[in-house]
């Protein structure tokens, strides 16, 4: 009788064929590349372990058994060994609780030679017989193991290939300006309501972005920017994963915010291999204002940030200009001991020489003074205070505007979740997918609803409304029987 798939090593208690033999404890394993339709009632996984189990069956006689253990791997690639499921074999493997490992096709082990070969060592030094039930192979011979390598190399090959081809679509897609998929970033969600799904901005999320931005400009470092978002309470995004899992919501660090404010997204930009597209969604942060912390990111990468460059207090850095050259004035000063002298000298005579610039040093204590004072007796001036009062009013002007079109954006986006919320209404499949997405349409609404723009208007509070009684009677059968 021809063997299928079997290797080199097999039970010991077949081998010998001494006394009546022992069982041969049979472990299934199966494996699924991405998560789609795993939330089907039988999906690709059941079925491949439905003819193993037929297989095993039909093998009865010969004293197999099959073990009640489920070694499934989900959404996890052939490419690589890190696989719970496959983890947890191996580890059975060691212990001595499996004979022979049966899989629906080779490839769902492993489509990598090296790390086939590493599987088959282990389970040629603990005598574990593998067996592929649509394949038929006999590894005891050459021709049989060069079989095996042959189909393995096609494994590889084909998932080459297949990563090969989603690379091409999508350098294809962002050549286009189109969002790709991922994780979104603080300030957009994704919009699954059309065909492909694609970027849209969250008026809440975009101005407190936009926020950020103007915050790491004041504060003028990255760990000053993150003491004021921890004291704000202002934390990541976060989201609903298509299982129902809330990921996310983690407080900024200096990394994090690094990230985000280096993102070109944010500009309505997609980059990809170094080139930048214009993308098809929203810009919610102005390009020049993008521009200027990223030369601020850059000046502090090089002189250790704001508070290495002003280690000793100057009040007027960066302000002084020489008034013979016009080059800027720093702050710099000489003494013995305890005893110290601070000024403020010309940038060009420090480099260049004395002659270069006749204009001499200041005295630190003496001329921060002389500008503490003038700024104090500026209060007193009524016409420029009038100005000032006029120009702080034109900025309030500039920000009711950007208000009311942040609340227009809200209104906007309400009426896309309200219709997204219909279509999950209407859908009665009762998936965990889409009762994902209706935890994530739900978790949007109350966001919208508590946002400062929308506050008095009746539709955000509708749609919450309705999204809490559509939950209510919108129940997998899982969850009810949890319930």
């Amino acid at each position: 009788m021809t063997k299928r798939g079997r290797t080199p090593s097999v039970p010991p208690s077949r081998e010998r064929g001494a006394g009546a033999p022992g069982p041969i404890r049979c472990a299934i394993y199966t494996r699924k590349s991405s998560e789609e339709g795993l939330e089907l009632e039988f999906n690709s996984l059941d079925a491949q372990r439905e003819a193993a189990e037929a297989y095993i069956a039909s093998q009865r006689n010969e004293g197999w058994i099959c073990l009640p253990d489920r070694y499934d791997d989900g959404g996890f690639s052939g490419g690589s060994m890190e696989r719970p499921a496959l983890e947890q074999l191996l580890k059975d493997i060691e212990a001595g609780k499996v004979d022979c490992v049966v899989v629906y096709k080779v490839d769902r082990l492993s489509r990598s030679l090296m790390d086939f070969a590493r599987i088959m060592q282990t389970f040629d030094r603990k005598g574990v017989s593998f067996v592929s039930v649509t394949q038929q192979f006999n590894t005891t011979s050459s021709m049989g193991r060069l079989t095996l390598h042959i189909l393995l190399s096609f494994a590889q090959f084909e998932r080459e290939i297949i990563g090969e081809r989603i690379r091409d679509k999508i350098a294809a897609q962002k050549r286009r300006g189109k969002w790709a998929g991922g994780v979104p970033i603080l300030g957009y969600d994704v919009d699954r309501s059309s065909g492909s799904p694609r970027l849209v901005a969250n008026p809440r999320e975009a101005a407190k972005v936009r926020e950020i931005f103007k915050i790491y400009l004041d504060k003028g470092s990255l760990q000053r920017a993150v003491t004021e978002l921890r004291h704000r309470e202002w934390k990541n995004k976060r989201r609903v994963t298509k299982k129902g899992v809330s990921v996310g919501g983690q407080p900024f660090n200096t990394g994090t915010l690094h990230v985000l404010l280096t993102n070109p997204l944010l500009t309505g930009k997609i980059v990809h291999r170094g080139n930048t597209y214009d993308g098809e969604h929203e810009a919610i942060v102005d390009p020049a204002l993008f521009e200027r912390v990223r030369q601020q990111l850059l000046e502090n990468g090089r002189t250790g940030g704001i508070e290495m460059r002003n280690k000793y207090g100057a009040l007027l850095r960066g302000l002084l200009r020489c008034k013979k050259c016009d080059c800027a004035m720093i702050h710099t000063f000489y003494g013995k001991r305890n005893k110290q002298y601070r000024y403020y000298r010309c940038l060009e005579a420090i480099k260049n020489g004395a002659h270069t610039c006749e204009a001499s040093s200041l005295p630190g204590l003496e001329i921060e003074k002389l500008v503490v004072d003038e700024i104090r007796t500026l209060g007193g001036d009524r016409e420029l205070l009038d100005r000032i009062l006029a120009e702080a009013q034109v900025n309030v002007d500039q920000e009711l505007a950007a208000l009311r079109t942040e609340r227009a954006s809200i209104h906007a986006s309400l009426g896309r979740l309200e219709q997204e919320l219909r279509e999950l209404v209407a859908d009665r499949s009762g998936t965990a997918a889409a009762t994902a997405r209706l935890a994530a349409a739900h978790e949007r609404v109350s966001g919208a609803a508590s946002s400062p723009t929308s506050r008095g208007t009746s539709s955000a509070s509708t749609v919450s409304s309705r999204c809490s009684r559509a939950g209510s009677r919108f129940r997998t059968p899982s969850s009810a029987k949890c319930r």
